[in-house]
């Protein structure tokens, strides 16, 4: 375990990343099966993983979704997340814009 700054919370010294759960989107490693990857995300909770990453921009949202299902029982799981990556609406879902607006950020 490891202490984030001089006061912050202890996390695990291994995390869980969520890009993949993302599933079949354009940046993502092709199609996942969710029930898979929420077991995943519960057996690494059960190995003392206190800890997920997961961003708006993996899978625009699915990501995010799965993770939330595998962590709806787990309220002493942490939820690191990004933001500021968004789909362009005329790039054919293989564009990006890219904004920290207060209410894009909201949104996300």
């Amino acid at each position: 375990m490891a202490q984030l700054g001089t006061d912050g919370p202890t996390i695990s010294v291994l995390g869980l990343g969520a890009w993949a759960i993302g599933g079949g989107w354009e940046f993502g490693w092709g199609p996942q099966d969710d029930a898979e990857s929420v077991a995943a995300i519960e057996h690494a909770v059960d190995l003392g993983v206190n800890w997920v990453d997961t961003a708006a921009a993996y899978g625009w949202g699915h990501s995010e979704e799965v993770v939330g299902r595998a962590l709806r029982d787990h309220s002493d799981v942490m939820v690191f997340t990004k933001c500021g990556i968004l789909p362009d609406p005329g790039g054919q879902g293989v564009s990006t814009l890219r904004s920290l607006n207060p209410d894009s950020i909201r949104k996300e």
